[in-house]
């Protein structure tokens, strides 16, 4: 077993040797990824709430693929986890099994490369983590835990692939047993997301004492899902289109039977409601034997149309757009990129960082022309002085974030925001973000103003001595870049760091004297001369 640092990259192998033949996959996480060239056979598995997903692809290019093998199996993770906080003894032996023969088709298939996710169910599970070690011990399967950022990253990524967005926003839903994620995304990535713990089987499990009664259980379904929302920001202008992904809307699709030439399916808003009304009137038995569902999904389909339902309503959408793709087509896409495109591996990595900061940057009403200022700034400083600090690509992606991200706690009150911006990022996600990570960027972002770390301090006390030291050597670097915006005017264009035995000479360049700059550069680097026993002097160009 593989232990998993704070900010590392994870590189999984079976024992064997190396790839071969019969060899068996790798598992890849984001992060430092080989050179692969085309054609590659990659694989996903997915363990929703619901079901277990798997698929594996053979990738001639970009988004030119042969799909391998598809398969699912229906085993129902989160009955019981969102009562009980646990996973039952009885879905996790059938789980272990239908992952121990995904990685047998793998390896008969030849698949180089698979990600294995795993989301909302395993994720609150108080046995999760005991889970994932019997899946790695029993199978060899690593299993990646995912926040609902990561799976809304994911699902976009799969459905700009599937659906031409064009330059227009649209409304994308991805509804699963244990939560339904709702963001406004555009071609080029997501604008917003909130994850709500408003999945199918999670409402299924919460009413089933009502499920037995048909009308009451509807009006108690109707009455608990009103108190959905979706943040204002979307109403400012009408989305241009709703999407939806998920087992549940695929087979109300079906049952619809409107499809386009793509693959693409479209249900219109009224012709749910009418569905709707048919799901309630009949009984579980009534809907395996006439509407031919599945079993695991006559029970739990009926909450979901609701969910959509309400979602199309406060959207004002009156058709929903499915493209029958998700999380595992996404994580095929994103996996091929990865190994295929390893040289603008660290650009793609800063884009995704960015956009989901951003994107929770903008909930908090932040200022965003100073933070990626900021961002910027830094950024440069950290590859200038790679030889001075000594850090990889993980910690660069921690200052990417803290940077972006440092003064969203402004919006709580700007005295003392720094506090307030630690405990807003401690509890957030971001995409591709591991809650450890998270610790980090909190912790770089709670040190850019005012005092210097102390044991005292909530968060720092249960880093790690290898982690504290990262946070200061970034959070130093972070002081400097916030101390070129100041006046938060980007009056400083650029910065170039020169390095001596004694000293590092900071060049700011731009528009002015920048006196003021150079003031708050020598005051806020105070730290910067602690950490790196380096004197700051600034010298304007």
């Amino acid at each position: 077993m593989l232990a998993l640092g704070l900010a590392s990259s994870i590189e999984c192998r079976y024992e064997g040797g190396a790839m071969g033949a019969n060899a068996k996959p790798t598992n890849r996480r984001p992060g430092s990824l080989p050179v692969a060239s085309f054609p590659l056979k990659v694989a996903c598995v997915d363990m929703g709430s619901n079901a277990i997903r798997f698929i594996a692809a053979e990738f001639r290019g970009d988004k030119d693929h042969e799909v391998l093998l598809a398969e699912r199996r229906p085993v129902r993770l989160g009955h019981g986890v969102f009562l009980t906080g646990k996973l039952v003894e009885g879905a996790m032996d059938a789980a272990v099994q239908a992952l121990g023969d995904f990685a047998a088709r793998m390896e008969e298939l030849g698949v180089e490369h698979y990600r294995a996710v795993a989301t909302s169910a395993v994720r609150e599970a108080k046995n999760g983590a005991a889970f994932v070690a019997r899946v790695a011990e029993e199978t060899g399967l690593e299993l990646e835990l995912i926040s609902g950022s990561e799976e809304a990253r994911l699902v976009h990524l799969a459905v700009v692939n599937r659906i031409n967005l064009h330059d227009e926003q649209w409304i994308l839903v991805d509804l699963g047993g244990g939560s339904v994620e709702v963001s406004l995304v555009d071609a080029n990535g997501i604008l917003w997301s909130e994850s709500h713990t408003m999945g199918s089987v999670r409402l299924l499990e919460e009413l089933a004492g009502s499920a037995q009664e048909p009308g009451r259980f509807q009006r108690l379904l109707g009455e608990y899902i009103a108190t959905l929302k979706i943040p204002s920001a979307a109403n400012q202008a009408a989305p241009a289109g709703f999407a939806a992904t998920g087992g549940n809307i695929e087979s109300l699709a079906k049952l619809a039977g409107e499809h386009l030439p793509s693959g693409v399916s479209e249900l219109t808003l009224a012709r749910l409601r009418s569905m709707i009304g048919t799901l309630a009137r009949l009984s579980y038995r009534e809907r395996v034997e006439q509407l031919h569902l599945r079993e695991d999904r006559a029970d739990v389909i009926l909450p979901a149309a609701m969910v959509f339902e309400r979602l199309a309503e406060l959207c004002g959408a009156d058709k929903i757009t499915v493209p029958h793709v998700g999380i595992k087509e996404g994580v095929l896409y994103d996996l091929v990129d990865r190994l295929t495109q390893h040289r603008r591996q660290e650009a793609s990595q800063a884009r995704v960082v960015q956009a989901g900061a951003l994107t929770l940057g903008r909930r908090y009403f932040f200022d965003e022309p100073h933070a990626l200022h900021v961002a910027s700034l830094a950024l440069s400083l950290f590859d200038q002085l790679q030889a001075l600090h000594g850090l990889g690509g993980g910690a660069r992606k921690i200052l990417q974030a803290a940077a972006l991200l440092h003064d969203v706690g402004q919006y709580v009150s700007y005295k003392r925001h720094h506090k307030h911006t630690l405990y807003l990022l401690r509890y957030s996600e971001l995409p591709n973000f591991s809650p450890a990570e998270m610790a980090l960027v909190a912790a770089v972002a709670r040190y850019h103003r005012k005092s210097e770390p102390a044991d005292h301090h909530f968060v720092w006390d249960r880093l790690s001595a290898e982690a504290q030291d990262e946070v200061r050597r970034l959070a130093a670097i972070l002081r400097v870049a916030d101390a070129m915006d100041r006046e938060h005017l980007q009056r400083v264009k650029s910065v170039s760091a020169e390095v001596t035995p004694h000293e590092v000479i900071i060049h700011p360049r731009g528009s002015g004297e920048l006196l003021l700059e150079g003031w708050s550069i020598t005051k806020k680097g105070q730290m910067f001369s602690s950490v790196y026993d380096r004197k700051v002097r600034v010298k304007a160009d």
